[in-house]
């Protein structure tokens, strides 16, 4: 589920810039104009990992922000189809050190109605310097270069190789025979060419983990998110410093029950530092 590692060329455009590209609308205030890219193309739609970066990266646009991402949430209501739509990025209210924001992704049906494909919120805020301590380190595990990137299989989903990937523990199993008995996977992640990070990228990298169901149960049911939540703990130096550097990203399901199940995920860079802690509500079918 990779792709080349070689760095894009200076002059060529990242294929995540690409997909999270905005332009303000004529004559609408708060709304900016997008469109999908055919590079993180899911099974039905978009990747939510790039429809999530482009909800947050209509809040870094936007002229009014008041500091960096603190969280987000994103709740996806149905799924996109192929070409252009519209972002609504409002700030609700401000604070001294905090910002609150309501989003939202518009459509046109068939009959050219506008339609809510998605709606969010976010928090920016202004950080300062506190007493500051991890209550999770980052688990020991050996470095991504002792590990096999892998490589998507022929058919597979588009966007699966706009990251690399090297599985530490616990990736996608080779026999679908029920005999699953765990929900944790350890992964070694970047964008793929690498970029070096930034907020968008890091929200996308929080979603790239398949369903834990399909780990859990060793069957390849159906499944899709319903709503994730991203936490940032980085400041935009810390990216700054992680650069192009590897991501440990740890995921685990904690309940499955009634056809829904949650989901953690951490995220680590290289130098073991806290990047980003995310949780998200998943629909599985029987």
């Amino acid at each position: 589920m990779t792709s080349s590692s070689n760095p894009s060329s200076s002059s060529a455009r990242h294929p995540l810039d690409e997909a999270v590209q905005l332009a303000p609308a004529q004559g609408a205030a708060d709304q900016y104009q997008g469109q999908t890219h055919p590079g993180y193309w899911n099974m039905v739609g978009p990747f939510g990992g790039i429809t999530a970066a482009t909800l947050l990266q209509a809040v870094l646009q936007h002229p009014d922000r008041l500091g960096d991402p603190l969280s987000l949430t994103v709740n996806y209501a149905g799924a996109l189809t192929a070409g252009p739509f519209t972002v609504q990025a409002t700030p609700v209210r401000t604070n001294r050190s905090t910002q609150h924001w309501t989003l939202s992704i518009l459509q046109a049906d068939a009959d050219g109605a506008p339609v809510v494909t998605t709606t969010a919120t976010a928090v920016t805020a202004v950080r300062r310097e506190t007493w500051s301590v991890g209550d999770m380190p980052m688990p020991e595990v050996p470095p991504a270069v002792e590990h096999k990137a892998i490589v998507a299989p022929l058919g597979a989903v588009e966007w699966l190789n706009r990251y690399e990937m090297r599985p530490v523990t616990g990736f996608i199993p080779r026999n679908w025979d029920g005999s699953g008995d765990h929900s944790l996977t350890q992964l070694w992640m970047r964008d793929a060419p690498p970029r070096p990070l930034d907020f968008a990228a890091l929200v996308a990298l929080a979603d790239v983990f398949f369903p834990r169901v399909w780990l859990r149960r060793a069957r390849q049911v159906p499944a899709g998110t319903v709503s994730i939540t991203v936490y940032f703990h980085a400041t935009a130096a810390q990216l700054q410093a992680t650069g192009t550097g590897f991501l440990l990203g740890q995921a685990r399901g904690q309940e499955f029950r009634n056809g829904f199940f949650d989901q953690t995920v951490q995220l680590w860079n290289e130098a073991g530092t806290m990047l980003a802690t995310s949780h998200q509500i998943v629909y599985y079918k029987e």
